[in-house]
């Protein structure tokens, strides 16, 4: 029975570091960061009508990549599920330690946190910490929305007897997250983001709120959603007009 716990422990990591693996085989290290001007950091209202513009690129095949991997993690985390529950739950030592989960990946702590940063960065001209907070906001909008509408489709019970534990909503707001610290300030920000992430994700399997599976699919989720936000902004169309022999010409311009 001793050996329990970190046999779970071990199949909890190697499922969740499959998926925090993922970004770091797509995006390489060395990745310029984004670059932030004034015409980047939206209005309060831009940040929600940037919102709905972002949903329109979720349907995408990076985008289907990362569902697939989440969907493999959660398979394989299937069988372990019960096991991976009884294992954290019954180790007291554990209570203590995750208790603040809860609360850090709760979506009145991270979108309070964003909100705050952006209003920050607007009252004090910060451009850089204005556009990074907007882009949180709107990561987290979208993995919110995204975990609501899949609950309402699984209906999955938690382990502790309620509704609605597939997916993990705290693992998929805090995974969306570090994706979007990631993409902005590379790995050395983005490394202990993933790892606060994972430890909300252990968190709500620790207090019986949700499956590893509900975990794993969360995390993927999650960076789908910070992935959307930073890559729709990556890639932002431009149009113009300039002469052209005979009359004019209009351009468009995919500003990287």
């Amino acid at each position: 029975m001793k050996g329990r716990p970190s046999r779970v422990a071990g199949v909890l990591l190697g499922v969740l570091s499959f998926v925090v693996a993922a970004p770091a085989r797509a995006q390489s290290p060395a990745t310029p960061s984004l670059a932030s001007s004034a015409d980047d950091v939206p209005s309060f209202g831009e940040l929600f009508t940037r919102t709905l513009r972002d949903f329109q690129q979720l349907p995408s095949l990076g985008n289907l990549e990362w569902l697939g991997i989440g969907g493999i993690a959660a398979i394989a985390a299937h069988p372990a599920d019960e096991a991976t529950t009884h294992a954290l739950d019954d180790s007291g030592a554990l209570h203590d330690s995750f208790g603040a989960g809860a609360f850090v990946g709760g979506t009145p702590f991270e979108l309070g946190a964003a909100f705050a940063a952006y209003g920050i960065g607007r009252a004090f001209n910060k451009l850089r910490v204005a556009q990074v907070a907007a882009d949180l906001v709107q990561a987290e909008l979208i993995a919110e929305s995204l975990t609501f509408g899949l609950k309402e489709v699984a209906r999955r019970a938690r382990p502790s007897g309620s509704g609605f534990s597939f997916p993990s909503g705290h693992t998929t707001v805090t995974f969306a997250s570090a994706t979007v610290l990631q993409r902005h300030f590379g790995w050395r920000v983005g490394v202990p983001a993933y790892v606060v992430a994972m430890y909300v994700g252990t968190s709500r399997i620790q207090d019986k709120h949700h499956y590893l599976s509900d975990v794993a699919f969360g995390a993927a989720l999650g960076i789908v959603a910070g992935r959307t936000v930073t890559v729709s902004r990556r890639h932002r169309l431009g149009l113009g007009v300039a002469p052209a022999l005979g009359g004019g010409a209009v351009l468009f311009s995919i500003r990287q």
